[in-house]
């Protein structure tokens, strides 16, 4: 990339596809091997156990094979032959809406195709030994082909059809592995018991949220048969492209996509359930926050960018929601003292610096993509090392325990320290050159925007280096707080992971060093997408580059030295101490729970208390207080019926007067 920011200027027209032809007409594969997988160890059963992991990292090896070959073919290609479709089948047809399942394979598809497997088979490789004395391991290795071929499934459709096939698979997958360990024995110890059903809970929680953004997709799908006639990505892209969908609809879409991103990345206001859903073994962690579940909403944003380029006001709520999420996590990261909490609230940060990409138009779709490209690495880094030092800590969690492992684990010590390079964005790691480059494309553009947009991203930077130093340094540095006989999490004695976790990390480090730096050089990676996000041109933010980057520099030795000094030359207290305000609200993620639960379950519970009140009360008191009346009166009637002729004979002397009375009345 040059020296100066890039704007993207929009596509003149929706690329199209060509058909797949060579190891692309078998790209179908890709998603069949690991759902076979996960269908066949599933099927089996225990009769699996004892083999049935290594199928499934055959499966997840040769999805990631496949998917490097057809890489291979497409960059071989021209630029603009980049696009290529293959159909399978036709779904259905209803009226003149034809549904076709089919692939695309194009430079976008592709980046997520090498994320997924790649970063998914060294996940599976390092869940071999992670899980090796789990009872069920062979049923974890098939819900992890499930989110594989899910997550597959969800890049390469070419509709927006296929991709929600895709989107809900993911969904299921992961309710499946955030709630895996929920199955404790009734007579387990009560601490067991009550820690599974924490977990499913976490997994009931992830689930409903994200059906809060499944609402969003199926409108905007709504939408666009509406209006296009199709979900075809060539029909209605094309058609967006075209100015052929009035703006009032596009932006109507854009919102409606907006709200499914948000419930699938964790944005706020949905991202309560991140935090919950480390719940999880943590190989899932790494897979969901870096190559599959939270990516898929800035892939949406993305892939449907002709539509939010028609919607300016869409485009802006996306870059307001990803700037309020980047600095929503990062507070809370700053204050979390749960290993794996931290980096779920990194998550949401960093996925927060995505949007705000995606959501600042063609100028940073390219930079969105880049930035999400070597978070998945260095992600899927710092979430292994986190499970190599659980493992070497008795599953504990909490940094407050720990200090002092560099020299017990040295190849994690060394790798997360790597990880952790790349995250603050320190030249050359690689997530220097993407975050770095959304940071000035924020400072890009007229009037107030820029100033606010790119003061939240530097502000986010100076953050992010705070609280994963504080990460850092509390488990590596410091003095050693680790457990003993004494504490009711027992005695530690911390040692190196085995080779199968251990070679992940090594393999991922060299990915979170030079990936960034090689796919700058000749603008390469943003020439890569062009033919989905645009052709690039020069833009100017409203301050020099060199002193943005100065900037985010500067910020960020400032809060790596702001931890240094609180946390390495200060003793650590070993119980959680009291904070301001501030502090406890980002301790308890700023309440979003119980924002959650007053805007949304308790008018719910409410209108619930309604309806039962107005049943029992008003329908069922109606009915009661007419049964009652009817057989009052029935009691009534039935005292006059004696049985005695001359009371019957009374009955009618007396009518009979009554009569002539009324009678004589009525003519005076």
């Amino acid at each position: 990339m040059t020296s100066t920011s890039l704007a993207l200027a929009a596509p003149t027209a929706h690329a199209a596809a060509l058909p797949a032809t060579g190891a692309a007409s078998l790209a179908w594969l890709l998603i069949a091997v690991p759902a076979c997988s996960a269908a066949l160890l599933l099927l089996l059963g225990r009769r699996s156990d004892r083999w049935g992991h290594w199928l499934g990292l055959a499966a997840a090896v040769v999805s990631a094979g496949l998917g490097l070959a057809i890489l291979v073919q497409v960059l071989g290609l021209p630029a603009d032959e980049r696009v290529l479709q293959l159909d399978l089948w036709q779904w259905f047809s209803v009226g003149s809406l034809d549904v076709t399942v089919g692939l695309r394979l194009d430079p976008l598809s592709l980046t997520f195709v090498t994320l997924v497997t790649f970063v998914g088979a060294l996940i599976h490789l390092y869940s071999v030994a992670y899980m090796e004395h789990d009872r069920d391991r062979r049923r974890f290795f098939a819900y992890l082909n499930l989110f594989v071929a899910a997550m597959l499934t969800l890049v390469l459709g070419s509709s927006y059809i296929v991709l929600f096939v895709g989107w809900e698979g993911v969904g299921l997958a992961s309710y499946l592995l955030i709630g895996f360990w929920n199955t404790a024995d009734a007579d387990a110890p009560q601490r067991e018991q009550a820690k599974s059903r924490e977990n499913a809970t976490a997994a009931k929680k992830a689930f409903v949220m994200n059906r809060v953004g499944d609402l969003g997709l199926l409108l905007a799908m709504m939408a666009m048969v509406y209006q296009a006639g199709s979900v075809a990505f060539d029909d209605v892209l094309g058609m967006a492209a075209d100015g052929a969908i009035p703006t009032a609809w596009l932006t109507a879409t854009g919102f409606f996509l907006l709200l499914a991103a948000c419930g699938k990345s964790a944005q706020f206001p949905l991202q309560a359930w991140l935090g919950d859903a480390m719940a999880g073994p943590t190989p899932v962690s790494a897979l969901i926050h870096a190559a599959t579940m939270v990516t898929a909403g800035v892939y949406l944003m993305v892939r449907s960018g002709a539509i939010f380029q028609g919607a300016p006001a869409a485009q802006l709520a996306v870059a307001v929601v990803g700037a309020l999420t980047l600095l929503l996590g990062a507070v809370i990261g700053a204050a979390k003292d749960d290993m794996k909490k931290v980096l779920a609230a990194s998550t949401m940060s960093q996925i927060g610096y995505m949007m705000l990409g995606a959501g600042l138009g063609p100028a940073g779709y390219a930079f969105a993509i880049f930035h999400l490209l070597t978070h998945g690495f260095f992600k899927a880094q710092l979430f292994l090392g986190a499970g190599s030092v659980m493992h070497a800590m008795s599953d504990q969690v909490d940094i407050r325990r720990f200090g002092a492992l560099r020299t017990a684990m040295p190849i994690t010590w060394i790798t997360m320290g790597i990880g952790w390079l790349a995250i603050l964005g320190i030249p050359p790691f690689s997530g220097f050159w993407s975050k770095d480059k959304i940071i000035e494309t924020a400072f890009i553009g007229e009037g107030l925007a820029p100033w606010l947009l790119g003061g939240v991203a530097l502000i986010g930077a100076g953050l992010t280096a705070f609280y994963m130093s504080r990460l850092f340094f509390m488990i590596f540095h410091g003095q050693a707080r680790w457990t003993t006989a004494a504490d009711i999490e027992g005695e530690v004695h911390p040692h190196e992971s085995g080779w199968l976790m251990t070679a992940p990390l090594v393999i991922l480090s060299v990915f979170s060093v030079a990936l960034g730096g090689l796919l700058t050089i000749g603008d390469a990676f943003v020439t890569w997408l062009e033919p989905v996000t645009g052709h690039a041109e020069h833009g100017h933010p409203v301050l020099p580059v060199h002193v943005i980057m100065a900037a985010t520099l500067a910020v960020v030795v400032i809060g790596a030295l702001i931890a240094w000094a609180m946390y390495v030359r200060r003793p650590v207290e070993t119980v959680v101490q009291p904070g301001n305000v501030l502090v406890e609200a980002a301790r308890h993620d700023m309440y979003q729970d119980a924002v959650n639960e007053a805007i949304a379950m308790r008018p719910g519970q409410g209108l619930v208390l309604a309806a039962t009140a107005t049943d029992r009360y008003v329908v069922d008191g109606a009915v009661e207080t007419l049964a009652v009346g009817t057989a009052g009166l029935g009691r009534l009637v039935r005292l006059t019926q004696s049985g005695y002729l001359r009371t019957y004979a009374a009955y009618t002397l007396v009518g009979t007067l009554i009569a002539l009375v009324a009678v004589l009345a009525g003519r005076l």
